[in-house]
C-alpha cells in the first residue's frame, strides 16, 4: 500500500538531505506501487511479467538519478506520476508496443492493486486543490497532472504562457503551505 502524499514527501526531502534509511523506504513504497499498475498496464498489452520489472527498473532509475530536480516545495506524487508515465511510453514505444491497448492518458489512473488508496489519494489531491483560486487550479493541473507544455496550458486556460508560469509556480507554493499546515493540525 502506498504511502500518503504527505508521507511520501517527507521521505523524499529527508532523502535529498541525505537520510539513506527514509530515501530507501521511498524507493521499496514506489516499487509495490509501481510493479501493480506497470504489471496490469503491461498485461493489457500482452507483455508479461519481466517487462513490468524491467520498466519498474527504469522508473526507479529515472527517478533517483533526477531527484535533483524535485522541488521539495512542490507534491511529490504529481512529480513522480510524470515519471512514471512517460516512461511507460517511452517503453511502449521502444519496444513496438500498441498504445492503443493501453490507456495512458490520465495520470491518476496510475495505481496499483488498491482501489482504495488511489481513491484517497485522488480525493486529498483534489482537496488540496480545490482551495486555490481557479486560474491556479487549471494551471496546475494541466502543466503538473495533464503534462501539456506551457504553450498547451496556455491555450487551454486562455491564458499567456507567461501567466500559466506564474501560476503554476505560485499554486505549487500555495499547495506546499497547505500541505505544511494540515501536517501541524
Amino acid at each position: 500500500m502506498l504511502a500518503n502524499e504527505a508521507e511520501l514527501k517527507k521521505l523524499m526531502v529527508a532523502g535529498l538531505k541525505g537520510d539513506e534509511a527514509s530515501y530507501r523506504a521511498l524507493l521499496e513504497q514506489l516499487s509495490q506501487y509501481l510493479r501493480g499498475y506497470y504489471r496490469a498496464k503491461l498485461a493489457q498489452a500482452g507483455r508479461g511479467l519481466t517487462d513490468a520489472e524491467d520498466l519498474l527498473q527504469e522508473v526507479l532509475m529515472a527517478i533517483h538519478t533526477r531527484r535533483h530536480t524535485y522541488d521539495p516545495n512542490a507534491l511529490f506524487t504529481p512529480w513522480m506520476h510524470a515519471i512514471a508515465r512517460y516512461k511507460l511510453i517511452d517503453y511502449l514505444r521502444r519496444t513496438q508496443g500498441s498504445r492503443v491497448d493501453v490507456p495512458i492518458d490520465d495520470a491518476s489512473e496510475i495505481a496499483a492493486q488498491d482501489e482504495h488508496v488511489a481513491a484517497e489519494s485522488s480525493h486529498d489531491l483534489q482537496k488540496l486543490l480545490s482551495q486555490l483560486p481557479d486560474k491556479m487550479r487549471r494551471a496546475i493541473e494541466s502543466v503538473k497532472i495533464d503534462g501539456l507544455s506551457v504553450a498547451e496550458a496556455a491555450k487551454r486556460c486562455g491564458m499567456s504562457e507567461s501567466a500559466v508560469k506564474v501560476n503554476v509556480h505560485r499554486g505549487l507554493k500555495a499547495l506546499a503551505a497547505l500541505i505544511a499546515r494540515e501536517e501541524t493540525t
